[in-house]
């Protein structure tokens, strides 16, 4: 089982990002998908995530109306579109599958500075 993240980087406030989360070794497609993210310090938070078929989505608070959480299963790959981004964005960002059992990808870096 494999969650590869990418797409992480250094951004202006102010500005966007697209991470992907390319899965192997499940049936992709029978799972629940989200995003996760750990700042320093901090505790690992629930960012967004989406349903099998890609029809519900659902966001934190603090990334609602920015954040944008889709999935292809036809490409094993998920991905989350972010605008607006600003320094307290800051963070590691996880892929997370979850059936009743956890995956967890090795994380991709994402900073918000001027």
């Amino acid at each position: 089982v494999q969650l590869v993240e990418s797409g992480g980087g250094l951004v202006q406030p102010g500005g966007s990002l697209r991470l992907s989360c390319a899965a192997s070794g499940f049936t992709f497609s029978m799972y629940t998908v989200g995003w996760f993210r750990q700042a320093p310090g901090k505790e690992r938070e629930f960012v967004a995530r989406i349903s099998w078929f890609g029809d519900i989505t659902y966001y934190s608070d603090s990334v609602k109306g920015r954040f944008t959480i889709s999935r292809d299963n036809t490409k094993n790959t998920m991905y989350l579109q972010m605008n607006s981004l600003q320094p307290e964005d800051t963070a590691v960002y996880y892929c997370n599958a979850n059936r009743g059992v956890n995956y967890w990808g090795q994380g991709t870096q994402v900073t918000v500075s001027s």
